[in-house]
């Protein structure tokens, strides 16, 4: 017994995906081993049946795309968990926080190999074709194919066998020796060759999503040009730049860390981080964000983050947490094929007994069909069905600026009832504008004078005015004041000012049928109405609102499509509320609701059998968002309350992604649905061959492996889905 099997067993638990974290609970460490053979369930399940006898571990988390493992352990135990994994001939190398796994390498020897063995097993099979009587040569030939590939796979039968796990390594293991030993030869080395030629296959076809996710971060530079305490400028790896520091970056280059423009003005292509299509234009107090492409000027800009705390490498991160957690459908097929393999080897031993015992049939050829079963018995098709499908979906998803927190909110969203949305930063840009301006006296005149009562107040619709002026010159303001409950008001050019509501007016004496009228007509289209006057005259007011996005009514309206109802929750004024939910195409609209009253509301549809998904700003909406089945953030380009509190992120604001990925989660599951039937319909079909005698090995070579790269190659399409494009 191995120093690493001397620890008692504990209770496992499920822990939550926190891949790359160094810290846990109750003074434990995480650490993340990067397992280069873990390429598949086969591998997963074999070291989880032998970690779990480590008393020293309390959590497991498996990725098997990254092929890394997160380890939940007491601190001084990696070396006794290393060697453990060490002892089912597998190397387990830590990696540090923020550290990526090294790109796997292609094997031209195991390529040449693997390419003389196919041709000494078809030679071998051609000699037993045409009966060639030196059967010595058969099997030498045939003995040669086995020895250049085989011994890898016979050597993992061996230590599954060992460690009591019916792997299809030690299930091929003991169909191949079986067929050797029953005479097949030929057939023997064709089984070896096709399983290890699916294998490598299926191991490249896999890569393939994997290399998708690390896509996402390869889009940042590895090294910025960084401004030295001496002045100078230097090329720096990113990982040294320190927050605060000056980085200048060139047109046609990537941003390298998340950062504060100090000089200069461009437009950055965020397509890779938000799905956007169309540049963004910056300028001196915008944020950047690492991975986005500097389009036509040189900038200047302060780093705000470190290289592990950017947008984009915590976009990385939650994808890499979301495929590690298993979605519902991936649960039910893993706790199904716990009870499938065993069955079927047990079906395989009654065909290898029961007939040649009740029937006086031949032991050898119902052996051998037996040997078939077992090849056919293994569940890596069906295992590998899930995971595939939804990590490509995951990274699709990311593409487009859709972050999801885990397969189970994938699975989820094609079964909305309700889309519940907030208003402002939700359908609204949130940010009020000017839209109306109306001049009683000269505009010339008034111009100066308003531009100088705005500007030094606070207040958002005399922000939104002052905005919507441009660059006028503004006059000179003296003893400028708030007044509680009307507005502001200040002394030009020794005369007094006034800039406020009705009832200043009204105080001031001038207020008139026709101002009142105008004004409250404004109102009640949801428009917030600042008025301008001296003390003997109004002068000109102003219509400010947050305007509704260029999105939100196609979003709806795709909604609609879709089957979903919409409603709208926000605590704004009921003329506000109506005006946007008109203009939105929303039906029913709730207005100056607190946030426990959006909380109520999404309860009360809940208790009415309904899946609710709440669409929200991820701050003053979290109640309703937790309650949500599905809790949706506009993600407000890196705000972190978003990312870390909702199930889902939208990166880009932009409403039109809940209809995407619903229209994503539909196509997830049609493809989850087809593989699952692939690899059960195959597994039946060879299976009834087998019983019945009418199988050959070869046959449950394709029933196991050939179903393996078929679920995988379906899953990928994922990857490209045509419904999913930028906006």
């Amino acid at each position: 017994m191995s120093k690493a099997d001397e620890c008692c067993q504990p209770q496992l638990q499920q822990p939550q995906p926190a891949l790359n974290a160094q810290a846990a609970p109750s003074g434990q460490l995480k650490t993340v081993l990067q397992i280069e053979q873990m390429d598949c369930p086969t591998e997963e399940q074999l070291i989880r049946d032998k970690l779990q006898s480590l008393s020293c571990i309390s959590a497991l988390q498996f990725n098997l795309l990254e092929r890394q493992l997160q380890v939940q352990h007491q601190p001084g135990s990696l070396a006794d968990i290393i060697a453990a994994i060490a002892e089912l001939n597998m190397r387990a190398v830590p990696l540090q926080a923020g550290q990526t796994a090294v790109q796997s390498k292609i094997d031209m020897h195991g390529t040449w190999a693997l390419a003389l063995a196919g041709v000494l097993a078809a030679i071998a099979e051609v000699l037993e074709l045409l009966a060639f009587k030196a059967s010595w040569l058969v099997f030498v030939v045939a003995l040669a194919s086995v020895a250049l590939i085989g011994w890898p796979i016979l050597k993992k039968g061996w230590v599954a066998v060992l460690n009591r796990n019916l792997n299809i390594n030690a299930l091929m293991s003991i169909a191949v020796t079986g067929a050797f030993f029953i005479g097949h030869w030929p057939e023997a080395a064709m089984v070896t060759f096709l399983f290890a030629l699916a294998e490598r296959i299926e191991v490249h076809s896999l890569l393939r999503a994997r290399d998708a996710v690390r896509s996402l971060m390869v889009l940042a530079p590895e090294y910025a040009l960084v401004q030295q305490t001496d002045g100078h400028w230097h090329s720096q790896p990113v990982a040294e730049v320190a927050v605060g520091s000056l980085v200048r970056i060139a047109p046609g280059a990537r941003v390298a860390l998340d950062g504060e423009i100090v000089a200069g003005a461009s437009a950055f292509d965020q397509s890779s981080i938000t799905g956007e299509s169309i540049p963004v234009d910056k300028k001196q107090g915008d944020a950047l964000f690492a991975g986005t492409l500097n389009t036509h000027s040189e900038i200047t800009y302060r780093t705000t983050a470190l290289a592990d705390d950017t947008l984009l490498a915590k976009i990385m991160h939650r994808v890499q947490e979301a495929q590690s957690s298993q979605a519902p459908t991936q649960r039910f097929v893993d706790a199904f094929a716990r009870i499938y393999t065993p069955a079927v080897v047990g079906i395989a031993i009654m065909v290898a007994l029961l007939p040649p015992i009740l029937l006086s049939l031949s032991w050898w050829d119902w052996l051998y069909n037996a040997l078939v079963l077992l090849v056919i018995a293994c569940p890596c098709a069906l295992v590998i069905s899930t995971p595939v499908a939804v990590v490509s979906a995951l990274t699709s998803a990311a593409r487009a600026g859709i972050l999801i927190k885990g397969g189970v909110y994938l699975e989820q969203a094609h079964k909305l009832d309700v889309v519940v949305v907030d208003k402002t930063g939700t359908l609204t840009q949130g940010r009020p504008k000017l839209m109306h301006s109306h001049y009683v006296q000269d505009e010339q005149q008034v111009l100066p004078l308003i531009a100088a009562m705005t500007q030094r107040s606070d207040h958002p619709v005399s922000k939104a005015v002052f905005a919507g002026l441009g660059s006028t010159q503004a006059a000179v303001a003296t003893d400028f004041s708030a007044v509680p409950g009307q507005g502001v008001r200040a002394k030009i050019a020794g005369m007094e000012y006034y800039l406020g509501n009705l009832h200043m007016l009204d105080d001031l004496g001038l207020l008139d049928t026709a101002i009142t009228q105008s004004v409250t007509a404004l109102q009640q289209q949801g428009f917030s109405v600042s008025v301008l006057a001296s003390t003997q005259q109004v002068l000109a007011w102003f219509a400010v609102q947050d305007p509704l996005k260029d999105s939100s009514a196609q979003a709806v309206a795709q909604l609609h499509r879709l089957g979903i109802k919409t409603l709208m929750l926000s605590g704004d004024n009921q003329f506000s509320v109506q005006r946007i939910a008109q203009e939105a195409g929303i039906t029913e609209a709730r207005a100056q609701l607190f946030p426990d009253d959006k909380l109520q509301a999404i309860k009360q549809l809940q208790q009415q059998g309904l899946r609710v998904a709440m669409v929200g700003d991820g701050i003053n909406d979290a109640p309703a968002l937790a309650q949500a089945d599905i809790g949706f953030a506009m993600g407000n380009l890196g705000s972190d309350t978003a990312i870390e509190t909702a199930d889902i992120a939208l990166l880009d604001d932009d409403l039109r992604r809940v209809p995407q990925l619903m229209q994503l989660s539909q196509a997830t599951m049609r493809v989850l649905r087809q593989n699952i039937g692939l690899a059960l319909g195959l597994k039946a079909v060879f299976l009834a061959l087998a019983v019945a005698g009418e199988a050959t090995m070869w046959m449950a070579v394709f029933a196991d492996t050939g179903a393996s790269l078929l679920v995988t190659f379906n899953s990928l399409r994922l990857l490209k889905l045509a419904g999913l494009h930028k906006q």
